[in-house]
């Protein structure tokens, strides 16, 4: 304690930047600060290039209040005369002409989908690869949870869900959605529409820092 006090100077400086050191890391490189806060989300069904998804305006019925005119009556005591119509000798007029239907309407159609299985973290929910029968698809998640964490991605990988943590980073071997949205809740991400579903099945919530998976699932 005597050489403490006796070196005051050189004590404080350093006791501070330790201080600061340790903060750094586990604010600034761990971010342990994530642990006790959650990203909540609650995003509608993808809109797509189509509109399907979007929320369609109710009609309003328009209702005439006018009264119709009234007909004078007819107050004449001659008896109507009965025109009889010529008989036709023309062949008779089909009425079986192809009648014009609209094309079917698009709707949002279920590609495929699974379930998150916990990995480092643990995760549920459903995942889900929306399309609407053209090339435009999105990748939803439904009722998800997971842990909060630093750098939070959502990959789509070759490798399974349950493969070993560095077969989801491979060069080549993954598609970066981008960062997650929120540990908890509905949420959407377009696939590029050049993605490969039936290589890339696999979506995984990655931890970029670290390179580590929270949680992930098999898309079928």
């Amino acid at each position: 304690m005597q050489w403490i006090r006796t070196h005051l100077k050189i004590v404080i400086p350093v006791g501070l930047a330790l201080v600061a050191g340790v903060a750094y890391l586990a604010f600034g490189v761990f971010a342990i600060q994530t642990l006790f806060v959650d990203d909540k989300v609650d995003e509608a069904e993808p809109v797509f290039d189509s509109g399907v998804g979007a929320e369609v305006a109710t009609d309003v019925a328009v209702v005439d209040t006018t009264e119709p005119a009234e007909i004078p009556a007819d107050d004449s005591d001659e008896e109507p005369t009965e025109i009889s119509a010529p008989l036709s000798t023309d062949a008779p007029v089909s009425t079986d002409a192809p009648v014009a239907t609209d094309p079917p309407a698009p709707e949002i159609i279920t590609l495929a989908e699974g379930s998150f299985i916990s990995r480092s973290h643990p995760g549920e929910g459903i995942a889900k690869v929306l399309t609407d029968g053209s090339d435009q698809r999105f990748l939803r998640f439904e009722e998800f949870s997971t842990d909060n964490g630093p750098d939070l991605d959502v990959y789509l990988t070759t490798a399974d869900a349950n493969a070993p943590e560095g077969d989801f980073d491979r060069s080549g071997e993954f598609i970066n959605l981008g960062d997650l949205k929120g540990n908890i809740g509905d949420q959407n991400y377009e696939i590029p529409a050049d993605v490969d579903l039936e290589r890339f099945d696999t979506v995984v919530v990655w931890c970029v820092r670290f390179s580590v998976a929270f949680t992930a699932a098999d898309l079928n």
